[in-house]
């Protein structure tokens, strides 16, 4: 018999969250599963670690499920970090992070702590998803997408993942979904603007806002799959070197 895969689970809206325990129950019916996650929630925190304080990490039980459970007072990559270097006794087989409650489509992959835990596994040489589905609410229906979410994660630990790539795969709100669509991200990005206001002490202090803004019409993205019933599969890489631009730059005159 073939030994269980020992799988990493984490995510970025804490380890109470709707989406985490539905990943959490899905994650125990394919192998032996260790959960390190933030206590609290840790939405955009991108991909920052603490290095300025103290970070704890205690054993604890959510649930009645066979899982193995860490809550800490660190960010999503702080998490995985935690996890290979202290909790694992091994370096896991796979790691998932999500489910994200809200997508994690274009450029929010950048700002997203849910890919950033996802990533930063990828960078330990670890077979990395992240999960995340189109629909903020705390109540989301993440019940349909069990099956989708064990088809990947099978297909993951089958066949493997090239070094330095992990998959960022989103779900559009929908009871039913017309299937899986392997994507590029898309280019778009979001408008900020900031609401300034003054407190009664009259102290100058600002909210975030703004609107998100697709600017890429082609129907091999994310943001097309979303918008059309589709789960978005998109492969992501954390080398960030603008490959297509070296011979370009050695041409000038530095």
């Amino acid at each position: 018999m073939n030994k269980r895969p020992l799988i990493l689970v984490t995510n970025d809206d804490g380890i109470t969250a709707p989406g985490i325990r539905t990943l959490i129950a899905v994650m125990n019916q394919i192998g032996d599963v260790v959960v390190v996650a933030p206590d609290s929630p840790q939405s955009g925190m991108g991909h920052a670690v603490t290095i300025n304080e103290t970070l704890y990490c205690n054993q604890i039980t959510v649930d009645d499920g066979p899982q193995t459970e860490y809550k800490s007072s660190g960010t999503p990559a702080d998490c995985v970090k935690l996890a290979v270097s202290e909790i694992l006794e091994r370096k896991p087989d796979l790691c998932v992070s999500g489910i994200n409650h809200g997508s994690n489509s274009s450029i929010n992959v950048i700002y997203s702590g849910t890919m950033s835990a996802a990533v930063e596994a990828g960078v330990e040489g670890i077979p990395a998803i992240g999960f995340s589905l189109l629909d903020y609410s705390w109540n989301a229906n993440f019940e349909v997408l069990k099956p989708f979410i064990k088809q990947v994660v099978l297909n993951v630990l089958e066949n493997g993942l090239p070094d330095g790539v992990v998959l960022n795969v989103n779900f559009p709100k929908s009871e039913t979904f017309k299937g899986i669509k392997i994507c590029r991200q898309a280019r778009a990005n979001w408008v900020e603007e900031f609401d300034k206001r003054v407190n009664p002490q009259g102290r100058v202090y600002y909210w975030l806002t703004g609107k998100f803004v697709n600017m890429d019409k082609g129907e091999d993205t994310d943001e097309w799959a979303l918008a059309n019933n589709y789960i978005s599969v998109v492969p992501v890489q954390f080398d960030l070197t603008a490959h297509h631009f070296i011979q370009k730059l050695n041409s000038w005159n530095l």
